[in-house]
């Protein structure tokens, strides 16, 4: 981290520099310092069965939206697919039940579970061409259903398209419970580097 703030103090004084008119050369440039705070908060809520019609816990945790319903893209890890084969389709029936206060934009996406999720570019790229398909905005969400590699895969594509779309992560192991389904940090593995 160290050294990516000393190479961006470089390059701003770099700029500063080439920027600078040739009779001010002689005096040293001006710098400005910069810091920043970031507070993030949010609730951890627990449920059974949150896409059973009768469990409000999904739409009462969503601000009031005042141009219609939320707008909501569902991901889920095929490890819970193979044991809650009708995942899907219940998904589906409580976003018509609920119609009025959330819209899913399509089927809900399913993707290997497992390091396979952050190993492989292509369904981060799969995700954020969805995100574009169907019009996803900062203003959306993106639920993620799986364990902690699938939460962490799907953050990513949410952290990163748009600077940052709204995250709903559904926890579905005990480790995702106690790591990526109440972190704030998300990442992919690349140049074979385990993240």
């Amino acid at each position: 981290m160290d050294a990516q703030i000393k190479q961006l103090n470089r390059h701003m004084t770099l700029i500063d520099q080439a920027n600078r008119r040739p009779q001010d050369a002689a005096q040293p440039p001006r710098m400005l310092q910069q810091n920043f705070k970031v507070e993030f908060s949010y609730q951890v809520r627990f449920t059974q069965d949150l896409f059973d019609i009768k469990n409000p816990t999904l739409t009462q945790i969503l601000p009031a939206q005042s141009d219609g319903p939320a707008r909501m893209l569902v991901v889920i890890d095929d490890g819970v697919i193979a044991h809650h084969k009708g995942l899907p389709t219940q998904v589906s029936r409580y976003f018509a039940e609920n119609q009025a206060l959330i819209h899913l934009v399509t089927e809900p996406f399913v993707i290997p579970g497992g390091e396979q999720s952050k190993q492989d570019p292509g369904y981060l790229q799969a995700i954020q061409q969805l995100v574009c398909d169907f019009g996803i905005c900062r203003h959306s969400y993106i639920i993620a259903i799986g364990g902690g590699a699938v939460l962490d895969a799907i953050g990513y594509a949410a952290a990163t398209a748009h600077r940052g779309i709204r995250l709903i992560r559904v926890p579905t192991t005990v480790l995702s419970q106690n790591d990526s389904g109440v972190g704030v940090k998300n990442g992919i593995n690349a140049f074979d580097k385990k993240n």
